[in-house]
């Protein structure tokens, strides 16, 4: 669930996000660049794109009136997913220094990049531009068997993953605080590709299970086995 709190820890992030794209889009926004921004997103994993804050920092809440009816913000997430096949969600928060409006973009399918009449796109600063060859090359190998990239678990809400994974740890041995609200720690983890947002929930991978799992036990049986073994042997042989 995203609040003022989530909004806020967003504004005062130290770094850059990749999985966060702002626009003041004060009054309103184009619908296809709308569409383009919902593409490149989605190819990079899934993120957020936010109306009502300035593009540059630091950050400022501006208040924006893009799609402020519901009945056009419904008639463009119907549009998206008629023509993007993604269903988009949307939340509109009321800042003291104006309407924020938040929309959430699930990332592509695995191995599927996703295009706009023809175009796939990623971003470039910013900028949108047509993906390089080499990112469309690593996305259409996605879907070749590595078993490391399969789900350990799936479907899981914010709080599932908070208890399945050990993310206090991580963000200690990377030196970094510990961000106040979970929204912040899945985005961090999405970011660094250790947990993908689908559309119906959170995906933990094997590999993240492996690194981070507090009991690798409640996870499969076959999974269990991976576990990290350490063997003392006395004296110089076997």
């Amino acid at each position: 669930m995203i609040t003022l709190n989530t909004l806020q820890d967003w504004l005062n992030a130290p770094v850059e996000n990749e999985k966060l794209e702002f626009k003041e889009a004060k009054n309103q926004f184009d619908t296809v660049k709308l569409m383009k921004y919902c593409v490149a997103i989605a190819n990079e994993g899934g993120g957020y794109l936010i109306f009502g804050i300035t593009d540059k920092r630091p950050r400022q809440v501006v208040g924006s009136h893009a799609f402020s009816t519901p009945e056009s913000l419904n008639k463009i997430k119907a549009q998206i997913v008629k023509k993007l096949h993604l269903r988009v969600d949307t939340t509109e928060l009321q800042h003291s220094d104006g309407r924020v409006l938040i929309f959430e973009i699930p990332s592509r399918p695995t191995g599927q990049p996703i295009a706009l009449d023809g175009a796939y796109l990623m971003r470039a600063g910013e900028e949108l531009v047509a993906m390089t060859s080499d990112m469309l090359k690593r996305i259409f190998a996605e879907d070749r068997h590595d078993w490391f990239c399969e789900p350990a678990a799936s479907a899981l809400a914010a709080g599932e993953v908070i208890d399945l994974l050990d993310t206090q740890t991580y963000f200690e041995l990377l030196k970094l605080p510990y961000p106040t609200h979970r929204n912040a720690v899945l985005e961090r983890l999405q970011s660094d590709r250790l947990l993908y947002k689908m559309s119906d929930g959170w995906t933990i991978s094997n590999i993240s299970a492996i690194l981070l799992a507090k009991k690798l036990e409640r996870f499969s049986s076959s999974l269990a086995r991976k576990a990290a073994r350490v063997i003392f042997y006395e004296g110089s042989g076997k």
